[in-house]
């Protein structure tokens, strides 16, 4: 019996291990997580915590790679070559009454008459008159009987009179010891609602006015501004960042035409199209820089749909005081003008980013083109360098074997949480990286990097912050690893050009 208890509690033992190593990868769900109950298939049961892919589970899981892509556009260059000396640009009481007793008794007062005759005369008389009074008392005496008997009947109804008369006067007597007391409870009630009337409402009554008149001060106030801002809006209103008259295809073409600022420029790369705004580093590794994406601040919502993606959205550039937009703000430039601006010709991109103590990393790629939204603006890069590390063509370093592949972006479809593109069980609503990691993304199954995650500040998150426990947060998991969001990172273009 012994032996069979303790086999039984090591079996327990080993199913909770099995369990509570499982809890790491959880199933999508809008609104809990619930715990995925396969195994992993990675190569190496030992790896690191790393959320960027979703690895492979039992049953109809499955993961679909990218059988082709496109190679970026590659070959010669835009422009020819151009000097490399530039500036590096900087980064609100009644008074109870008595009652007297009412009623009273009044009681007769009879007098008796005396007779007064002699003796002698008393005699005669009585014996003159001795056989009629016998007589007379004889017919009497029926009569006293029947007067006795009366007698006894009055005074048996007098006692139960005065018993009556008695338990009468008792209940008066309660009935007056009530009446003295809700007379009590009256004039304490009474006293109360005195003191009220006279102390506390008119106290509040006071502080209740004195609301009323802020309140009017208040709107005395907001009609003074609205009649101002009414003046102020009779002529039409002037932008404060005015826009360069130097214009050009794309940031290099400003350059190359004399606009060495970094700030916000028109650019017309279609001369059939009409022209739009957008950021110029002029300043950063030669200047010429297209900024496509920015992350600074988390003032922009980056979980956008897919029309959002298309068209583009955020703040361009703004102005810190000195009349022109010099400071890039929070934006995407729109997949269909990214996708334009790579087509036309061989193109590099630059990945510059910063974490919370200020230290800096970046990652160019020599070759990077954007495919068309027929083809969900798939993701062509090559030719990396930097010390960011490789996401987009290595995957996580920090995993291997197919789970590593998993996290490539390279030859990725664009995704968002409307329209999913992703290698993680294409059709399967559930199972979609763009709802649980945080915004728009060329998504495999699922990153290495996340550049339009969830803004977190100061860097360091867990699984529990996490919308969904995954590693939804502004990720460079080859610089930070999955549980640190960037403070800020970008994103540039530059047409490709013979030398530097």
């Amino acid at each position: 019996m012994k032996t069979t208890r303790t086999l039984l509690l090591l079996v327990l033992c080993v199913s909770g291990a099995a369990s509570q190593g499982n809890l790491d990868y959880d199933e999508y769900d809008t609104d809990t997580k619930i715990p995925s109950k396969a195994k992993t298939n990675a190569t190496d049961e030992s790896a690191p915590d790393a959320r960027g892919h979703r690895p492979l589970t039992g049953g109809r899981d499955s993961y679909t790679r990218n059988r082709y892509t496109p190679p970026p556009i590659g070959g010669g260059s835009r422009y020819q070559g151009r000097p490399t000396t530039t500036s590096r640009g900087q980064e609100v009481e009644e008074e109870k009454k008595v009652h007297p007793e009412a009623g009273g008794c009044s009681y007769g007062a009879g007098e008796l008459g005396v007779l007064c005759p002699t003796g002698c005369e008393l005699k005669t008389a009585l014996l003159k008159q001795e056989k009629s009074v016998a007589t007379s008392i004889n017919d009497l005496r029926p009569l006293v009987d029947e007067l006795s008997r009366s007698s006894n009947v009055v005074y048996n109804f007098a006692n139960e009179m005065s018993s009556s008369l008695t338990e009468r006067q008792r209940i008066i007597g309660d009935n007056g010891r009530v009446v003295n007391q809700f007379t009590s409870q009256v004039e304490e009630q009474h006293a109360f609602i005195k003191e009220t009337v006279d102390t506390v409402f008119p106290s509040t009554i006071r502080v209740l006015q004195g609301v009323v008149d802020k309140l009017r001060l208040k709107i005395e106030k907001l009609e003074k501004a609205i009649k101002a801002q009414k003046e102020g809006c009779k002529d039409p209103c002037q932008t404060k960042c005015p826009i360069p008259v130097v214009t050009g295809k794309e940031c290099e073409d400003i350059y190359r035409r004399g606009g060495k600022d970094s700030q916000m420029y028109m650019i017309q790369p279609d001369p059939l199209a009409s022209p739009y705004k957008v950021f110029c580093d002029q300043s950063s590794n030669n200047g010429g820089w297209l900024l496509i994406q920015n992350r600074l601040d988390g003032s922009v919502d980056f979980g956008r749909r897919w029309d959002d993606y298309r068209r583009g959205f955020g703040n361009i550039a703004l102005d810190v005081g000195k009349g022109y937009c010099e400071r890039p703000g929070e934006y995407w430039l729109g997949n269909e003008r990214i996708s334009q601006l790579t087509k036309m010709g061989p193109t590099e991109l630059l990945f510059e980013m910063q974490d919370w103590t200020g230290a800096k990393v970046h990652g160019l790629y020599r070759q990077f083109t954007m495919q068309s939204e027929s083809s969900n603006y798939m993701l062509s890069v090559n030719e990396y360098s930097g010390n960011a590390g490789n996401c987009l063509l290595d995957g996580a370093l920090e995993l291997f074997g197919e789970n590593r592949t998993m996290t490539k972006h390279h030859g990725a479809k664009f995704s968002t949480y409307d329209r999913d593109n992703d290698n993680w069980n294409p059709g399967d609503p559930t199972k979609q990286c763009a709802r649980e990691d945080g915004g728009g993304w060329w998504y495999n199954r699922c990153h290495s990097a996340n550049p339009n995650g969830r803004y977190y500040i100061g860097g360091a998150y867990t699984k529990q912050m996490a919308k969904h426990g995954t590693d939804d947060g502004i990720v460079w998991m080859n610089w930070k690893g999955s549980w640190y969001s960037l403070k800020a990172i970008s994103m540039k273009i530059r047409p490709v050009f013979a030398s530097r």
